[in-house]
């Protein structure tokens, strides 16, 4: 079963040749992506429909994004009841809360940009906070980070809070200035906050030097390629400003749509489908890190600090997958405007819903399987927020995307045929040039030749070796593959310059 190292390698290299080959040509005949999803699509569809027939939804429209692309749009229904206007792709419907995560990128921008710190008080921004009374003696002052993470300690203010998107600086300077209560202390726990949002974006234009609409546009919007999403619903293309309504016994009654204002950073935007697609996009394309031009207008790596969890919002440990027979708990936290979910299956979900008079709206993507939903409604507050998430659990379960593939690493693939060759053969020279220092001090050569054995003989003799896959930089795994099945191969490297082998799993393959 052991081959001679010097005799081995070509062989070897040839045989990690012919399995890429091989995986390469099954990967072209397997369904690609795109198609999957595409087979999960009408289940989508159906699920949508049947909300619009049953919460009376004016206008619905909702999207699906994949590897940067919008590969799915649908729209339902009225964008203006009266003049029976249809909604569309290109409909600007009013988003809500989903405006917060960018008015928290436009804070993050700023850091980036060395003209804030998350971690600086707001009181060095916002003169009025300065005679803020904290609840405590032993409160910490508050940050722009409690402020961005709905951790201020402000208490949770939705049926207010939703009101104030036309508050004046003036009102808001008069509103601080006069005290603020508080339900918690700053840092101490997560709280919705409009207010806090509010304040974030009063932080945003005094760091900016210009409104934070105007920030966020020039910054954010623009570069993406979003020009038609707007602050001010008097601006909107003819025709295209979806109106929003409630549902009245049996009619709808339209909402008085709140107007733009220095409050707006608490829920504002006004965006299309298509727009709000390259939103999604930008996202998703910041995973995973790597080493090519970084396109903007945020980093990339500060976009997925905004997909990391910051502070804990909650636990639902009876959650079920997509199926409600199997068990599913999950995590919650508040990140940067954006709630992060982690599944007990170590799925990671990031996105925010929004809701005001007239308008309800969700979106969630997957930043490790490279997909996304959203939805728009004009309906009050309209319930498309369960219905998001589960069309993307959807996706995530019954598509078979699976977690976008790691690069491999170029210290990781020099070390692959190496730790190959070495659990086949323990040959001493090759042993003492790849393995750190406690590899065998933890379990003697002798014994890992024992071992070795114990796990390869069942499977005969290797007749090839099966490719690499990455978990990250410094760990992958690959396996062994011989007459009667396959044993796999986990490996990890120290931190070391040159990273050596200071770990080794051998476990056979379930058949």
């Amino acid at each position: 079963m052991h081959l001679n190292f010097c005799r081995s390698l070509p062989l070897l290299v040839f045989v990690l040749s012919a399995v890429a080959v091989a995986d390469s040509h099954a990967q072209a005949q397997a369904p690609s992506r795109a198609e999957r999803v595409a087979a999960r699509l009408p289940e989508i569809d159906k699920m949508y429909t049947d909300l619009a027939a049953q919460e009376h939804l004016p206008g619905l429209v909702y999207g699906v994004v994949l590897d940067g692309k919008l590969v799915h749009i649908r729209s339902l229904g009225l964008a203006d009841v009266a003049r029976k206007t249809p909604a569309t792709s290109s409909t600007e419907f009013r988003i809500a809360s989903m405006s917060k995560s960018f008015v928290a990128m436009a804070a993050l921008k700023l850091r980036d940009d060395g003209k804030l710190r998350l971690d600086d008080p707001v009181s060095s921004y916002l003169p009025e906070v300065r005679g803020v009374t904290l609840p405590t003696a032993d409160s910490p002052a508050l940050t722009i980070r409690h402020l961005m993470t709905m951790s201020a300690g402000l208490p949770e203010d939705n049926p207010w809070g939703d009101r104030q998107m036309a508050i004046s600086n003036a009102r808001i300077e008069q509103l601080v200035g006069a005290g603020l209560s508080f339900s918690s202390a700053p840092g101490q726990t997560f709280e919705y906050s409009n207010l806090g949002y509010i304040l974030l974006g009063k932080v945003v234009s005094k760091a900016s030097g210009m409104r934070f609409q105007d920030y966020v546009t020039r910054e954010i919007l623009q570069p993406l390629g979003m020009h038609d999403t707007r602050w001010e619903y008097t601006q909107a293309k003819p025709g295209k400003l979806a109106l929003g309504y409630r549902w009245d016994r049996d009619h709808w009654e339209t909402e008085p749509i709140l107007p733009d204002g220095d409050g707006a950073a608490m829920g504002g935007l006004i965006t299309t489908a298509d727009d709000f697609a390259r939103y999604i996009a930008f996202h998703l394309d910041a995973w995973p890190a790597r080493s090519d031009a970084d396109r903007g207008p945020l980093r990339r790596a500060s976009v997925r600090e905004m997909h990391l969890p910051q502070v804990f919002a909650g636990m639902s440990a009876k959650a079920t997958t997509t199926d409600g027979k199997t068990s599913n708990p999950r995590v919650g936290f508040y990140s940067y405007g954006l709630n992060v979910l982690r599944d007990s299956r170590d799925v990671v979900t990031v996105g925010h819903g929004g809701g005001l008079p007239g308008f309800g709206s969700q979106y969630y993507f997957s930043p490790d399987h490279g997909v996304g939903v959203f939805a728009f409604t004009n309906l009050r507050y309209g319930p498309v927020y369960g219905r998001t998430g589960k069309a993307l659990s959807m996706l995530v379960e019954r598509a078979d995307l699976g977690p976008r593939p790691i690069d491999v690493s170029p210290i990781l693939a020099a070390r692959y045929p190496q730790v190959a060759q070495l659990v086949q053969t323990w040959d001493a020279q090759l042993g003492s040039t790849i393995v750190a220092e406690n590899f065998f001090l933890d379990r003697s050569r002798e014994d890992w030749m024992t071992h070795a054995r114990e796990k390869l003989a069942p499977i005969g003799k290797i007749t090839s070796v099966g490719p690499i896959s990455a978990e990250n930089r410094l760990r992958g795994a690959f396996a062994l593959i011989g007459e009667r099945g396959k044993v796999d191969v986990k490996f990890t490297l120290t931190p070391e310059h040159e990273p050596k082998v200071q770990e080794v799993e051998l476990t056979p393959a379930k058949q």
